[in-house]
């Protein structure tokens, strides 16, 4: 397996009253796509915050490249939410925000947002205002925007979950040419045939601890536990932990 570029020993989380992340222990291998599989509520997106220094645990580290997560480690990431946030600017001025924030060089900011905007096949859209795009649009933009500056680790949670099947698979095809250029990607998703299509390997959450990790060709087909086992088949009901579901449903 390629190096450890991600790492959580003995994380917890409580929200309120509720424990919503129980001791997980994940690695995130560099060059590859993980998915972090679960039942609703099961604490996927809370995760995928603390994995981005969002939330900050109770207990526990982050690590990257054996190193507690810190301001420089979170400048190299990258975070596209369920819901796209869009700035009241026009397609490029998004794409040029973002650029100008990461600290690209001056010389590099044209050819990186023409490129960006080729990716997300928004060339002949770059003056239209970003918020009047369709939401397969824009979410391909927020997708633009988050590797404009070419992260070296890429967050998506539920990304595709509220578009149709033609704008999901733009999207796919979109993050296929970002993962070929090397970026490893950690993705939330609730469907098991994107897993399968986008993930070398999969993290199944259960009540906030890792239940299953391991490559997504093995373990999608032949799953170790039960919980995955009755996730897989479709027995598994949503957890009913409330903080958890609430902060799934929304972004900071």
């Amino acid at each position: 397996m390629p190096e450890v570029l991600l790492s959580t020993r003995q994380l917890s989380l409580t929200l309120g009253r509720e424990r919503v992340l129980r001791d997980v222990e994940l690695d995130v291998h560099r060059g590859r796509t993980l998915a972090i599989l679960g039942a609703n509520g099961a604490g996927k997106s809370l995760l995928l915050r603390v994995l981005h220094g969002l939330i900050e645990p109770d207990t526990g580290v982050v690590s990257v490249h054996g190193k507690p997560l810190d301001h420089t480690a979170r400048a190299r990431q990258a975070m596209v939410f369920q819901r796209p946030v869009m700035l009241r600017r026009s397609v490029q001025q998004n794409l040029d925000f973002a650029i100008r924030t990461r600290g690209i060089q001056r010389s590099r900011r044209k050819s990186g947002i023409a490129a960006a905007l080729t990716l997300a096949r928004l060339d002949h859209k770059r003056h239209q205002p970003a918020r009047s795009l369709s939401g397969g649009e824009q979410q391909r933009l927020a997708l633009a925007r988050a590797q404009v500056a070419e992260p070296e680790l890429l967050f998506l949670d539920e990304a595709t979950s509220s578009l149709d099947p033609a704008s999901t698979a733009a999207f796919e095809d979109m993050l296929g040419t970002t993962v070929a250029k090397g970026t490893t990607v950690v993705l939330v998703t609730h469907d098991r045939h994107q897993a399968a299509r986008l993930a070398d390997d999969i993290a199944f959450l259960h009540e906030g601890r890792v239940a299953e990790q391991g490559p997504a060709a093995t373990l999608l087909d032949q799953p170790q536990g039960p919980e995955l086992t009755d996730w897989l088949e479709g027995r598994l009901q949503p957890v009913s932990t409330h903080g958890a579901d609430a902060s799934e449903r929304s972004t900071p």
